[in-house]
């Protein structure tokens, strides 16, 4: 027989820093932490996060339309508890960026010589010129797809362009005439950060 889920609410507080993640604002409400116990986002929708402890390995698995379980071992931590989320979400954009470059980059003209993900406080992405190289904020995992693809194609036109200039916005124009509404998308629910930059 199947083992029956069982969220444990002693956990809260310490998953409040460590599950969490970027996602924790230190200037949220304890009650809007405790409220993102039991909730979490993959590509722009709403889960329910399931803690199942067990004697197996660590993961992370899509369960349903609105679940999202993680398994755990009965004594890990909730710093190590978190960590496994955030690297299933890491995972999940590393399948997912490939092609999003790969069509772009086509579009564009540009070349991509290396790619990232990593956590930033204050920054969607990022992008180093002279490498050839972006980086994309692992927060970006929770945003729907086309957030996503903003993203990547705002920093592919900075190795065009470096400053945000009227050259930079005619390019973004060219390539993706919506960028403007899926900014604002993006930056109405940042999920912990009130200072994102874009």
């Amino acid at each position: 027989m199947g083992q029956t889920p069982i969220v444990r609410h002693r956990y809260a507080h310490d998953r409040i820093s460590a599950i969490s993640g970027i996602a924790a604002s230190p200037k949220r409400s304890h009650c809007t932490l405790y409220c993102q116990l039991y909730e979490d986002y993959f590509l722009g929708q709403r889960y329910r996060l399931r803690v199942i402890e067990g004697d197996g390995a660590n993961r992370v698995a899509v369960s349903s339309r609105s679940i999202i379980e993680l398994h755990a071992r009965s004594h890990t931590s909730a710093r190590q508890r978190g960590e496994v989320l955030h690297q299933w979400y890491r995972r999940q954009l590393k399948a997912l960026i490939p092609p999003l470059l790969e069509k772009w980059q086509l579009v564009m003209g540009v070349q991509v010589a290396d790619w990232g993900i990593k956590k930033m406080k204050t920054r969607w992405g990022s992008c180093n010129r002279t490498a050839r190289r972006i980086w994309l904020n692992l927060e970006l995992a929770k945003k729907p797809m086309h957030c996503l693809e903003y993203i990547a194609v705002h920093e592919m036109v900075r190795l065009l362009e470096r400053h945000h200039s009227d050259r930079f916005r005619a390019l973004m124009d060219q390539f993706m005439p919506q960028w403007r509404s899926r900014r604002e998308e993006l930056n109405r629910t940042p999920l912990g950060h009130e200072n994102w930059e874009y």
